[in-house]
């Protein structure tokens, strides 16, 4: 027997998604994640899978892993202190950032303080023009200074963002270098080797997230390669991409960046390829963990890709999947603010201890909690019985903020919701906005272990079309693990208008990038080819900003300028409406992507019905400000062709799905729950 493993590594449970390459069987396993000892979760599930299935550590030939761990960092602002190094006279680039309030409609609306100090911004001396000509290089006494006042101010890694360094990278190397020998050991970020964009603050934010969050996802990374092979594990470990790729895991730990939306990423990748199998073509994806709720758009099972993807407060301008993230999951905590309004995040209970209701130790008042003390959740087991909900504790944590707030218990679990799912509203209508969608005409793809609690909650403030729920919506992001491709990007800012001229002087740099890509495929253990894509940062001269633009490789080996210039009108008139092929194009990056395919599972048709669905019991749960008969089904008794009516509570060994009243379910032929709006 051998075995494919995709891992998620979530901020309350980690999933596990198992392929056994012989017989095709896909089994699922959800434990408690254990941040306090990264690794042990690993080591429990591996037992657990060995005593019930057989498998064994050797048999296992693909392991793919993606986590959380770099996005809640920043969403939850816990990562290490650090310093930035930067040119003299420029150390207030996070400061000014891009002089934009988050909500340009809100005027109350604050920019996020930056995730370093402006105490431990350090200008160092040096220059590098526009041209890439090094106008004056650093001296190692200055960096010295630097360094020892970084570490008197107690920081434990620097990140290095110098003037022009997308053009030559040379200063930002060498201070790296004397940085390297002054204080051996202290993690060292370069933002030129970080993702080389033009634009100062866009380069620098991205590299200062990256060192932000290192220290602990490369600490993570070590416990968790040490408890695999010393379990006996013995083959490539990989993690998954931001980009919805994967990678091995060396390259993971240089450039932790490359997999802050690692978890994120697999469960859109695993969304999409589930909807398209299932026949959903127009889908927003909806994936709640403990922490953050995320949100994407797929059409056609493909995810929308871009950069500046929302990390917490921040953008991050590497390639990735076009996530939102929020600070709303089920183990976000509600509390009061100073003016007594209830809000909800960005404080998350974790698995340690976790909500109050879970019995861990826990006792601040989550949104899970919320869910259990409205009695819609907890009626059966959790996490393939590593919870039983204890309603009583849900109640207990939240009847302080209750009787602060002068109401009921159940009338503060309602608003606790209806916050959570304000909260998500909000980011969502920014999305949908983004992309210029309709969200009539797209089903929201509910998973994560909260996804198909909050839901319906949600797609009927968005009036969407319906809501699916995946036979294994608490896996969704492991799945994603497992049919993810290897997939790298490249880039080089090439500054030059699209002439015949200048497409001819980008015959060496794409052979560069070309190069170079398939040597990272090759390293990544793909004997085959590979796929390539090619696209540029593309702008008519004189505007400040580009349009990614898909080109053909035969375009630049041809020297074709007329259709790269072709090509990114057609792309401008798609986007705005309107374009100018008489006006001169200019190429500011040059863009390569590579992948190499890897094995995909075949979805199974599921049981036909042969009678009504029937629910187990009947229990009183609190919805719209009131309570409802409601009924309680068990997952794996449904078969294809059943229906009922809302309210309802669908339990099953990873997630609940929660029906509210106005809605009805209907289970179609690969399992999923397809829940539509009805008349009451």
């Amino acid at each position: 027997m051998t075995y494919r493993i995709g891992v998620d590594v979530g901020g309350s449970f980690t999933d596990f998604a198992v392929l056994n390459e012989d017989t095709g069987r896909l089994s699922t396993l959800k434990v408690f994640s254990r941040p306090d000892a990264p690794g042990e979760e690993i080591l429990l599930a591996l037992d657990t899978l060995k005593a019930r299935d057989g498998m064994d550590a050797a048999e296992i030939a693909y392991f793919t892993h993606g986590t959380t761990v770099g996005v809640n960092t920043v969403i939850q602002r816990n990562g290490h202190d650090i310093a930035l190094f930067t040119t003299r006279n420029f150390e207030d680039v996070l400061e000014i950032a891009r002089l934009k309030i988050p909500q340009i409609h809100n005027l109350y609306s604050v920019r996020p303080e930056p995730l370093i100090r402006r105490d431990r911004v350090f200008g160092i001396v040096e220059r590098t023009l526009a041209t890439g000509e090094i106008a004056e290089a650093p001296r190692e006494d200055d960096v010295a200074r630097a360094v020892e006042e970084a570490l008197a101010a107690g920081c434990k890694g620097i990140v290095i963002s110098f003037l022009h360094s997308y053009r030559n990278p040379a200063n930002e190397r060498a201070v790296k270098a004397m940085i390297e020998r002054l204080a051996p050991g202290l993690p060292v970020v370069s933002s030129a080797d970080t993702w080389p964009i033009i634009r100062e603050y866009e380069r620098t934010i991205t590299a200062v997230i990256s060192g932000y969050v290192q220290p602990r996802v490369a600490h993570y990374l070590d416990r968790f390669e040490t408890v695999l092979r010393g379990r006996g594990v013995a083959c490539p470990l990989l993690i998954t991409k931001t980009n919805g790729g994967v990678m091995g895991i060396d390259q993971a730990r240089a450039e932790c960046v490359q997999m802050i939306l690692s978890g994120t990423a697999s469960g859109v990748i695993g969304a999409g390829y589930l909807a398209k199998a299932s026949g959903f073509d127009r889908i927003m994806s909806l994936d709640i963990g403990g922490t953050s709720a995320d949100v994407a758009v797929i059409v056609d099972g493909t995810a929308q890709y871009g950069v500046g993807e929302l990390i917490g407060d921040f953008q991050i301008h590497v390639p990735s999947v076009s996530v939102s993230s929020v600070g709303q999951g089920g183990g976000s905590v509600a509390w009061v603010d100073p003016l007594g309004f209830l809000q909800v995040g960005p404080e998350s209970a974790g698995s340690t201890p976790g909500p109050a209701c879970y019995g861990r130790g826990g006792t601040k008042p989550t949104i899970t909690d919320a869910m259990a003390a409205a009695n819609l959740i907890g009626h059966m087991p959790l996490g393939y019985g590593a919870v039983t909900v204890d309603h009583a504790a849900s109640r207990a944590a939240l009847a302080p903020l209750a009787a602060q707030l002068s109401t009921s218990v159940e009338e503060l679990a309602g608003s606790v919701i209806d916050i959570s799912v304000s909260g998500m509203y909000a980011e969502v209508s920014a999305l949908v906005s983004r992309f210029a969608i309709d969200p009539r005409e797209f089903h929201l793809f509910a998973f994560g272990g909260a996804g198909a609690m909050l839901a319906c909650f949600l797609a009927r403030e968005l009036d969407m079309k319906g809501v699916v729920v995946p036979p294994t919506p608490g896996v969704v992001s492991a799945l994603g693990g497992l049919i993810a491709d290897l997939k790298n990007d490249f880039i080089r800012t090439t500054y030059c208008e699209v002439t015949e001229a200048g497409i001819a002087g980008l015959l060496p740099v794409f052979s560069d990038l070309e190069n170079a890509a398939r040597d990272w495929l090759k390293t990544q253990g793909h004997t085959e080819e590979g796929e390539i894509r090619l696209s540029a940062d593309m702008r008519y001269l004189g505007q400040s900003f580009e349009i990614e633009t898909p080109l053909e490789t035969v375009w630049l080996t041809a020297g074709d300028a007329a259709a790269v210039a072709g090509a990114f009108h057609r792309e401008h008139e798609r986007l705005y409406g309107h374009s100018d092929e008489t006006a001169a194009v200019q190429m500011v990056s040059l863009r390569l992507v590579i992948s190499g395919a890897t094995p995909k599972f075949v979805l199974q048709p599921a049981p036909e019905a042969t009678g009504p669905a029937e629910p187990r019991f009947h229990v009183e749960g609190w919805f719209k400000g009131r309570t409802w008969v409601t009924g309680v089904y068990r997952r794996e008794e449904l078969a294809a062709g059943h229906e009922f009516q809302g309210p309802a509570i669908i339990a099953q060994d990873d997630t609940t799905t929660v029906v509210p009243p106005g809605f009805e379910v209907c289970v179609d032929r690969l399992g999923n729950l397809v829940i539509t709006k009805s008349e009451l």
